[in-house]
Order: C-alpha cells, then sequence, then structure tokens
C-alpha cells in the first residue's frame, strides 16, 4: 500500500487481487445474492483505496483499513434500503417462512434474522477472519466489546437456528 500512496498505482492490482475475493464475498453475503451489486461494491473499494491512498499511514495495518472502506461502503448501502422488519428485530418467524432441511441454508436464513451488531462481528470474525482487535479497530470500540458481541451473537444464532429448523 506504501507503493500505491507513492504513486506506484500499479501495485493496486496486486492488492485488488488479494482481496477481492473476500471483499466479494463479504458484500455478496450482504446484498443477499446480489451478484452485479457485489462486483460493484468491490470496485468501490478499491476505487476509494485509490482515491485515498494519501490517508493511509505506514502505522496502519492494511487489512483493517481495506476493511474499514468496505464496512463504510455497506453501511452507506444500508442506510438507502428499507429498516429492518419485524421479523429480523424480534425474531419472529411469518408465516410466509418454509422450514429448510439443508443445514446451510437454514444458518443463512438464522444470520439474517440476527441484529445488526451480532451479524457483523461473526461475518468479520467467522468469514473475513478479522482478528477481534482489528473488529475493535474498525468498530471504534474495545476488544472487550467485540469479545461480548461474538459471544452473545453465537448464543442467539443458536436460539434462532433452533427456532426456524
Amino acid at each position: 500500500m506504501l507503493a500505491v500512496k507513492n504513486e506506484d498505482l500499479d501495485k493496486a492490482a496486486i492488492l485488488y487481487e488479494r482481496y477481492k475475493k473476500k471483499l466479494y464475498n463479504f458484500f455478496l453475503y450482504k446484498n443477499n445474492g446480489d451478484k452485479e451489486k457485489s462486483e460493484d461494491s468491490v470496485q468501490q473499494v478499491f476505487y476509494r483505496m485509490i482515491k485515498y491512498r494519501q490517508s493511509y499511514k505506514e502505522e496502519n495495518n492494511f487489512k483493517v483499513w481495506i476493511y474499514t472502506i468496505a464496512w463504510n461502503i455497506q453501511h452507506q448501502d444500508y442506510k438507502q434500503q428499507v429498516k429492518m422488519d419485524d421479523l429480523r428485530a424480534n425474531y419472529q418467524i411469518t408465516e410466509e417462512y418454509t422450514p429448510v432441511d439443508d443445514r446451510h441454508q437454514a444458518v443463512q436464513h438464522a444470520l439474517k434474522l440476527l441484529p445488526d451488531p451480532y451479524r457483523e462481528v461473526l461475518l468479520m470474525s467467522k468469514f473475513l477472519g478479522l482478528k477481534y482487535e482489528e473488529i475493535a479497530e474498525i468498530n471504534n470500540c474495545s476488544v472487550g466489546v467485540v469479545k461480548t458481541r461474538v459471544f452473545r451473537a453465537i448464543k442467539s444464532l443458536r436460539e434462532v437456528y433452533f427456532k426456524i429448523s
């Protein structure tokens, strides 16, 4: 990243190849499987990386910096969407939902029903492979808060999963 910051923009391609798949999967989940929107979001991350390259500091962890950009893009998109419905907010199962036999689908559905803070820490820790310290830095909170959220998220996920499966 330091090379990119120092105007060697060809090095951005290396960073793109290294992070595009994880970022795409993150956005794919957050965008409910919308491949086109997820691809656009990944492109937006790297556009902003280049645009704001001068704000990168050598002492920064690049992984945290790039995921913070991704997180900000996702939150901006989220603000434009409709607020969570009662189903997600109250863990209620609607009549429209038909229990699924596939455990993977049930887990995916249960994740969607979690409150945002819980779902977010699970995505960051389990799917993106970020360390608690990195998640804390991205969310501007303490590691203790992250650990508590992960604990509660797993507990809530288990409860929701067994209600719907």
